[in-house]
């Protein structure tokens, strides 16, 4: 299990990384939204960001499909132990921390893109040129820019400062939609993965909750157990003192009256003894 261990802390390290990466992207991006002409070393940043994403992104997914095979042979196998169940467990808990900082990611990604959107559909309004959503979103599906700028007249420096953004944001988002389409089976086969493990995941709650209980009563069940002996105990201490007296005294009756008895008819001699059994403690 060490070594099961050491690929857990690894794989979650690279997680920790993707999530701080993810972090940076936001930043990038929104400083290349501030600038109508982003400079060439916020671009580049920002297309290292997202390459480094890419190659952990993929170890991690590599690393979550070996751990998946080896439990599936030990499954095979028909094994049951602790140890699979902990990797089992592992597995799951990597796999969605995994599925949420990717998701992020894509939310991320999506959200520049809009905003993107946002600015070519201004800067397009700038120049003269009205659209609605659906045609740019044509545009931008079909990746033919001309068919929207072709016939602006370069009449005026805002036209020719709108024209430029117009064409930056489109190489942004050309950039961005290559970016998704390279992750999106990634994005479907995790999110796959940790769907099927969710019904496991509930199980193992449910199992470990009922656990609790089950030994949260078995303690109470144990404290009563120990004081009603402690009672029984008690009981038959004092049931014991008694009935040890209880002969003591018979005794010492029985030797001061029975001699006397013995001169007494046979009726008095059973009454006399009768009073001596019977007589309380």
């Amino acid at each position: 299990m060490d070594e099961f261990f050491e690929q857990v802390e690894e794989i979650r390290g690279c997680i920790e990384k993707l999530s701080e990466d993810v972090e940076q992207v936001k930043k990038q991006h929104s400083a290349i939204l501030a600038a109508p002409n982003p400079d060439e070393k916020t671009k580049q940043e920002l297309e290292d960001l997202t390459a480094d994403i890419k190659k952990t992104a993929n170890k991690v997914r590599s690393k979550l499909k070996a751990i998946e095979q080896s439990i599936e042979q030990e499954e095979g196998l028909n094994r049951s132990s602790a140890d699979l169940r902990i990797r089992k467990t592992q597995h799951s808990t990597l796999s969605r921390k995994f599925v949420e900082v990717m998701t992020e990611y894509n939310t991320t990604q999506s959200k520049y893109r809009d905003r993107c959107k946002d600015r070519i559909q201004r800067q397009l309004e700038i120049t003269g040129r009205t659209t609605t959503n659906e045609e740019l979103e044509d545009m931008l599906e079909s990746g033919k820019l001309a068919v929207f700028t072709d016939d602006i007249k370069m009449d005026s420096q805002m036209t020719k400062q709108a024209l430029n953004e117009i064409e930056t944001r489109h190489t942004e988002i050309i950039k961005l939609e290559n970016s998704i389409r390279e992750l999106h089976d990634m994005f479907v086969d995790m999110a796959m993965l940790v769907e099927s493990q969710g019904e496991m995941i509930d199980r193992i709650e449910y199992n470990v909750e009922h656990s609790v209980d089950y030994v949260e009563r078995a303690v109470s069940d144990t404290k009563k157990a120990v004081k009603y002996q402690s009672q029984a105990r008690k009981v038959t201490a004092l049931s014991s003192y008694y009935c040890q007296a209880g002969k003591t005294r018979r005794n010492i009756h029985k030797k001061i009256f029975h001699p006397l008895c013995n001169n007494h008819s046979k009726q008095q001699e059973i009454d006399c003894t009768a009073a001596v059994l019977n007589e309380p403690c």
